[in-house]
């Protein structure tokens, strides 16, 4: 009796199953992406079981070379396929209707709510209007001074471990850089990170970063109700680590809108003007904060409350410090391995910015480091801070002459499509001429999204391009970068990190 039940509800759960994907199945079959064995149910939740972040990558490229670029993918009720075709890449990310996040960002909205980064459809369109006046060039170039003396201060933390012979991890080295960078220019606040590290926010930022990154890898804490069931105790610290952010940030954000209602009550005038700063307590001009013109832009009329600022200051502290961490601690990394690279970029710091160490940069310097530039974009080639995108259709659409149907999952494989051999020759290898201006246009624009592209991509691609310019010359002004410690083991994860470190050694240079 029993046994006949249980044998009906699972012919019936079977069923359901198979009508449920029968029409995507279908319609990929017809587009040619084809994909793994799939079982009910489960879908190709069995080919995850002895993968780990570490060998995900692997996998990923023998999908690719058994299935071409496009491979059909489902694990339990998510549905889509992969890509790392670059003409796929550039129909979806051209399209105003392949523009949405997929499910895997509800796991930021805890800390980042629903702002620039997870936000869709029109409170979208309408952030990103508001938001794009915050990188004007001329707010960018203020910024430089905070990029130039953050660096100095990571300079010299490392003069203690320059002896040529101890192993850094350059990570957590540029993590703190990055956090006192992204809290200054996106708050207007000194936190400090690089001379206390312990300070409660940096802390904080630094848990629910961590712990997000093992939700996304993790299924048994993709939910909520899940992660409480299973992982209460770590449940509550990353709770515990938000609402202490979410805090300090809503206090910062009181205090500057209180400072720009003075500023303007006495005459200091914010009307809309990107360079309308506050005045400080002597009657100078303060130098413009992200939030600043946030503010601004909630005075006159735009709909932005205290929540609503608070969502976006938190997603550029979010992304604003990871990121770049990634980015310049794998140029450090593969420096210190290139000499010959190493060598050259050194030579056009001197030609550039001159001997002295402690010169500061400007803007118009930092734009003249045209090798540099050359050796950071080659570096996020290899090892792009962001190594996938996950994007949702709503509806049925036509993609590079295929129909795909609605309600699909696509994970952009930007890490493969990097270093696929039909776009870059050679692709394992570390040269920075690729981006060259003799050689420009050769590279394709959907083959090299390390910042994504269209009108989704990365509205601070400018301001983190000058801060690992400023930052990576830095140190290579102060420091011969050495081969020491381990090669790197990339991890796949919310942003490309390393099992084994990021690791170099480092010398005083002498000139």
């Amino acid at each position: 009796m029993y046994l006949e039940i249980f044998a009906i509800l699972l012919t019936t759960v079977f069923v359901w199953d198979y009508l449920r994907n029968r029409r995507h199945n279908k319609m990929y079959a017809a587009a040619g992406i084809r994909g793994p064995r799939r079982y009910p149910l489960i879908g190709n939740a069995l080919m995850m079981i002895k993968e780990s972040p570490k060998t995900v990558f692997d996998l990923q490229f023998r999908l690719i070379a058994e299935f071409g670029k496009n491979i059909q993918i489902q694990i339990l009720g998510e549905r889509g396929f992969m890509t790392a075709d670059p003409k796929m890449i550039e129909a979806i990310m051209s399209n105003q209707q392949t523009i949405q996040k997929n499910n895997l960002y509800g796991l930021l909205h805890s800390w980042l709510g629903e702002g620039l980064l997870v936000s869709k459809g029109k409170k979208w369109f309408r952030r990103r209007k508001i938001i794009t006046p915050t990188f004007h060039f001329k707010i960018l170039e203020d910024f430089v001074e905070v990029f130039d003396q953050q660096s100095a201060t990571m300079v010299q933390q490392l003069y203690d471990r320059a002896d040529g012979k101890t192993v850094i991890n350059m990570f957590p080295v540029a993590c703190l850089c990055a956090l006192d960078i992204i809290a200054e220019t996106a708050m207007g606040v000194k936190i400090n990170a690089q001379l206390q590290p312990d300070f409660p926010y940096v802390q904080s930022v630094k848990t629910a970063s961590a712990m997000l990154a093992e939700r996304f890898m993790n299924p048994l804490q993709r939910t909520d109700p899940s992660m409480k069931l299973f992982y209460p105790k770590l449940f509550t610290k990353l709770n515990d680590a938000v609402k202490n952010m979410h805090d300090f940030t809503s206090k910062v954000i009181t205090e500057r809108r209180d400072l720009l209602q003075k500023s303007i009550a006495e005459g200091g005038g914010a009307n809309g003007n990107v360079n309308a700063a506050p005045l400080n307590d002597v009657g100078q001009k303060r130098r413009l904060a992200l939030l600043d013109v946030l503010l601004q832009s909630s005075i006159d009329g735009a709909p932005l409350s205290n929540d609503d600022i608070r969502e976006e200051v938190d997603t550029f502290m979010f992304e604003g410090h990871d990121t770049t961490t990634s980015s310049i601690a794998y140029t450090c990394y593969l420096l210190a391995r290139y000499p010959e690279v190493q060598a050259r970029v050194f030579q056009e710091i001197r030609d550039v910015i001159g001997d002295d160490k402690s010169a500061p940069v400007s803007m118009q310097l930092l734009g003249e480091l045209k090798y540099l530039e050359c050796v950071i974009k080659e570096s996020l080639r290899l090892f792009p801070a962001v190594p996938l995108i996950g994007r949702h259709i709503t509806e049925d659409t036509v993609l590079d002459g295929k129909l795909i149907p609605a309600n699909s999952d696509v994970i952009i494989l930007i890490y493969h499509a990097q270093r696929d051999p039909d776009y870059f020759p050679e692709p394992e290898k570390f040269q920075p001429e690729r981006f060259s201006m003799e050689r420009k246009g050769e590279v394709n624009p959907f083959a090299y999204t390390p910042f994504s592209a269209g009108p989704r991509n990365c509205i601070g691609q400018k301001f983190a391009m000058l801060e690992m310019k400023s930052s990576i010359s830095k140190m290579v002004r102060h420091f011969e970068l050495l081969p020491l410690g381990k090669d790197v083991q990339p991890v796949l994860n919310l942003i490309l990190r390393s099992s084994t470190g990021i690791n170099c050694g480092i010398k005083p240079r002498v000139y």
